[in-house]
């Protein structure tokens, strides 16, 4: 009996510390430094109508826009509240078929020559909103033709939206996928 009061109590003290305390003040902290990523980083468009995040990938699948790495989230794609990958090795012959499945589709809207692989394989969260500047170029011969604007055009647009790896050595060049459709629009008007 002698050890379960201090226990019970370092327990109560414990669990509102690291259950109260400590995740208001990082949020807290969180809302200070980096306000637009820990309010969820919305896009909108003009009249201020929320429209995506630029955190959270979407899908697309019209000629006339660039696509987005493939998700892997269970019932419909980019569905944060299932995110998480497909957990198939590169020997697993359904990851095999899946991937297969989605070079050949690519292939039949005209994309030629080797196919990044954020184009056909799903992020670990399933809701990556980049995709390398390699797999944007792949796709402006397509949106070109669909869009009746010229390659170079395109090729531009992409270069300028471009990010660069954080702090100049984490991660790699990437592209977000929703902001250049965005700016894809307002360019084509």
């Amino acid at each position: 009996m002698k050890e379960i009061k201090p226990a019970i109590l370092f327990f109560i003290v414990f669990t509102i510390l690291c259950g109260g305390v400590y995740p208001a003040v990082v949020t807290s902290i969180a809302h200070a430094v980096f306000p637009k990523q820990a309010k969820g980083s919305f896009i909108t468009d003009k009249s201020g109508r929320e429209i995506g995040s630029a955190l959270i990938g979407q899908p697309f699948s019209d000629a006339r826009y660039f696509w987005p790495r493939p998700s892997a989230t269970t019932d419909f794609g980019y569905n944060p509240m299932t995110s998480g990958g497909s957990n198939s090795g590169p020997t697993n012959p359904d990851f095999l078929k899946t991937v297969g499945d989605r070079v050949k589709s690519l292939h039949d809207t005209g994309i030629t020559g080797n196919i990044p692989a954020d184009l056909v394989e799903a992020s670990a969260s399933g809701l990556d909103p980049h995709i390398t500047p390699e797999a944007a170029k792949v796709q402006v011969p397509r949106v070109a033709k669909a869009r009746g604007m010229t390659m170079e055009e395109l090729k531009k647009l992409v270069d300028a939206r471009t990010e660069d790896r954080q702090l100049g050595f984490l991660g790699e060049q990437r592209v977000n996928v929703l902001e250049l459709n965005l700016e894809l629009d307002k360019l084509s008007r």
